[in-house]
């Protein structure tokens, strides 16, 4: 037995009538079979697949979350704070956060994209595609995709990433580039964003921005 074991047990306590050797003899007793269960078995308690699924299905159709109502966004959030129980330790140096993602929700509209995502953007602007890409060991390349009076057109920016601590990220971007039709240029300057991972695995990324907005991921391929 352990010392906090012990510690937690009652003291036992002898008497001058309680004999010190006890008989060695005792009756038997049928063992019961032990019951084993898994954590998808208990009420209440979902294993991260059907989080993920679950998570993934709140988000579809919503424009990348635009079209929600306020109840669906807390929706969405607490699935993702279930979700963040099951995060990998130190999430920032495991492989699985490279590869390309699909930005299928912001809790922030205008957080992925700018003013392209603003209600004013959205209308001038179809969003075609929000994609990521992270490469080993410490490039980001982020690409908002649209289609503007028949024209095909992109935002790209390609950033540092640099590691605060298990989970936390930050990315320095350089200026963007606008590229409409033949069309192409550099405007603005760099950029800075924080970000915290807070669940990753094979299929979907979970990220919390500086400011609290909440960002899923879906991986590609």
């Amino acid at each position: 037995m352990s010392a906090s074991a012990a510690a937690a047990s009652p003291a036992l306590r002898f008497s001058s009538a309680t004999p010190l050797l006890a008989p060695l003899h005792r009756p038997l007793r049928r063992r019961l079979p032990s019951v084993r269960c898994s954590l998808a078995a208990i009420p209440g308690v979902r294993a991260p697949r059907e989080l993920v699924d679950s998570i993934l299905s709140k988000v579809k159709g919503t424009d990348r979350g635009v079209l929600l109502p306020k109840d669906g966004h807390q929706e969405v959030a607490d699935v993702a704070l279930q979700l963040g129980k099951y995060c990998i330790d130190e999430p920032v140096k495991s492989p699985l956060i490279f590869g390309e993602w699909e930005v299928v929700y912001c809790s922030v509209p205008t957080s992925p994209g700018g003013l392209y995502r603003t209600p004013l953007g959205r209308l001038i602007f179809k969003t075609d595609e929000m994609i990521q890409v992270v490469e080993a060991p410490d490039v980001i390349r982020n690409k908002v995709s649209f289609s503007v009076f028949g024209l095909e057109g992109a935002v790209s920016l390609k950033g540092k990433l640099n590691v605060l601590d298990s989970k936390w990220i930050q990315v320095i971007f350089e200026a963007p580039e606008l590229k409409v039709g033949s069309l192409g240029f550099q405007y603005g300057g760099e950029s800075e964003v924080k970000l915290e991972i807070t669940y990753v695995d094979e299929k979907i990324r979970l990220g919390k921005g500086s400011r609290g907005s909440l960002f899923v991921f879906l991986r590609r391929g």
